[in-house]
């Protein structure tokens, strides 16, 4: 953010837990009081298999220059089959819907819907997105995939997430006894 110059544009992948473990909120809030974090996709799960096998990746789109005043994300995760190295490779064909909904200004300023195939764009405005504690891991769409057991994810993939989301529960019990402990230090 503080190597880009006003108007300039960035585009970052992230995995799932940036979006919401532990300090996260802090960090988006200051990026979007100086960059104007306007999209959010949700990629589909497996897209760096076999590389980081189970790993849910993002990416986020902002600009420098003006604070955020709403966030679009689009779902390209639920209802989608996971992305693998043969069967299921990933093609340009995974992110027409996005390219079409994203619009043809590369600053994220075209004219966007809500509506569409399966609802997959979303409009969250700044003062939603505040209420949650900046914090990005919003979802809507249910997802039907995983509750049809041949299209579950992979066992490895599943344990790999579940490993994920273990470490983020950890960091925050971390916190916690800090925090705990800070405050048992001023009482003493």
């Amino acid at each position: 953010m503080t190597t880009l110059k006003p108007g300039g544009r960035a585009a970052m992948v992230l995995p799932d837990n940036c979006l919401f473990e532990g300090k996260a909120g802090e960090v988006f809030e200051l990026l979007m009081q100086d960059c104007a974090l306007h999209t959010v996709l949700r990629l589909p799960r497996g897209t760096f298999t076999p590389y980081s096998q189970g790993v849910k990746a993002n990416v986020i789109f902002f600009q420098k220059g003006r604070p955020t005043d709403a966030v679009w994300i689009f779902d390209a995760r639920s209802n989608v089959p996971g992305i693998t190295k043969k069967d299921r490779p990933l093609t340009a064909q995974h992110f027409a819907e996005f390219e079409k909904s994203y619009g043809k200004d590369a600053n994220g300023l075209s004219k966007r819907s809500e509506t569409g195939l399966a609802n997959r764009f979303k409009k969250f405005h700044i003062s939603e997105i505040k209420e949650r504690g900046y914090k990005l891991d919003v979802t809507w769409l249910k997802d039907n995939s995983l509750e049809d057991a041949d299209a579950l994810p992979e066992p490895q993939d599943l344990a790999t997430e579940a490993v994920t989301e273990l470490e983020a529960v950890i960091d925050d019990l971390k916190e916690i006894i800090e925090l705990v402990e800070k405050e048992e230090g001023v009482e003493k």
